[in-house]
């Protein structure tokens, strides 16, 4: 069943109905999924076996019944949107770390079969880079899953001639909201996907997707991934971490430095500060020196030294772990390891446009989940197969 289903991913075919259909016609599909061409399975057994890979009641996490979410705020174009309220990661990380073990999630099931049958995989041939210290990348991108919220009233406000109210309603999709998408400056209805990706690997391979509200933002979705990643596995060792400017919050800095892992993170430019500096990084401080003594010769009216080097003042990591951090930002080693970021945008290019992940038309956040995670898992595939070098139409051609 689930090489069926990652088949049907593959030739690009968003419904399952569809597929049971294209199964039935075409003995190519059912031969290559392993069914016996005229004995293949219908659309209930896809279900059923889609219900074994979730571990929950119901397949949405939130209640159908709840109040009306808040729209978040209009960002400008290009530029991510800023956190709610001052502190808010510090806060979460704070809480996070309060909690000895990490609560069990109804796609633990699918994540272990991931891990197992294509990460193990893909990390013992190398496709990962070093698992004893990963490099890793993070960015999340809007998934849109309706075109409007739909929601049913279970109030008799609009009887009593109240148009607008606050009152409890059923929605189809609970677990979606409304969020802002900064690179089409427009808002969508959907989900928040978050992806964790080895930037070390040359196939730009997800470790960890995970579903967020459409109105959570990067920085907390960031949080409470690598939260649940590290529990999860914990023979994986971070050595590095690549984010962008929306992950530019001091409390994600002491984090990374208390788990001893190195940051490289873009400096936010609402508030960029001094970025050109020295690196001096053996000694974990940063060198300032006066701009206007230029080899030797003093250029100033009104020296502040006498040295004739000019004055100088050392910045330390431990002080201000965001604007010194241990790898001075613009330092040729920054720029090699920070370059690697983009990896992140070419994996979910991967996902939104070859795999075409917003072309179907689920209604539950199971779906969503086994259709983001078999996504993933044909990227590994994909990866295995430019690995092997070997050409499949000669040997189709054939048969």
């Amino acid at each position: 069943m689930l090489r069926s289903y990652l088949l049907m991913l593959e030739v690009g075919q968003p419904s399952i109905t569809e597929w049971v259909n294209d199964l039935r016609r075409c003995p190519l599909y059912a031969i290559l999924s392993g069914f016996e061409y005229g004995r293949t399975p219908g659309v209930g057994t896809f279900h059923d076996f889609f219900q074994r890979l979730w571990a929950h009641d119901s397949p949405n996490l939130a209640p159908r019944r709840r109040l009306s979410r808040k729209k978040p705020q209009r960002g400008r174009k290009g530029e991510k949107a800023s956190t709610t309220t001052p502190n808010r990661i510090a806060k979460l990380i704070t809480q996070l770390q309060k909690r000895p073990v990490v609560q069990s999630q109804p796609f633990d099931t699918l994540l272990r079969l991931f891990q197992q049958q294509f990460l193990s995989i893909s990390a013992m041939s190398g496709l990962l880079g070093d698992v004893h210290a990963l490099s890793i990348a993070g960015d999340g991108m809007p998934v849109q899953t309706a075109a409007q919220i739909r929601s049913k009233r279970l109030c008799s406000c609009r009887e009593q001639g109240i148009a607008q109210c606050s009152c409890h309603r059923k929605f189809s999709q609970p677990d979606c909201d409304i969020g802002w998408d900064s690179y089409r400056s427009r808002f969508f209805f959907g989900y928040h996907l978050y992806s964790f990706v080895a930037a070390d690997s040359p196939y730009d391979l997800p470790v960890y997707p995970r579903l967020q509200r459409a109105s959570r933002h990067d920085a907390t979705s960031w949080v409470v991934s690598a939260r649940e990643f590290t529990a999860r596995f914990p023979e994986y060792t971070w050595d590095k971490v690549l984010l962008d400017a929306a992950h530019d919050a001091m409390a994600i800095y002491e984090y990374l430095q208390s788990q001893h892992i190195t940051p490289f993170i873009d400096l936010n430019q609402r508030n960029t500060g001094n970025k050109k500096y020295r690196d001096d990084s053996t000694r974990g401080r940063r060198k300032f020196h006066c701009p206007l003594v230029l080899k030797g010769v003093v250029t100033c009216d009104t020296p502040c030294s006498d040295s004739p080097y000019g004055r100088c003042v050392h910045t330390y990591t431990k002080d201000n772990p965001r604007m010194f951090p241990p790898v001075a930002r613009h330092s040729n080693e920054w720029v090699n390891v920070y370059k690697r970021r983009t990896t992140c945008e070419r994996s979910n290019k991967r996902v939104k446009e070859d795999y075409r992940l917003e072309a179907a038309k689920h209604r539950s956040t199971m779906m969503w989940t086994i259709r983001v995670y078999g996504i993933a898992m044909c990227q590994h595939i994909d990866a295995w197969y430019q690995e092997s070098n070997l050409d499949l139409k000669p040997m189709l051609l054939s048969a």
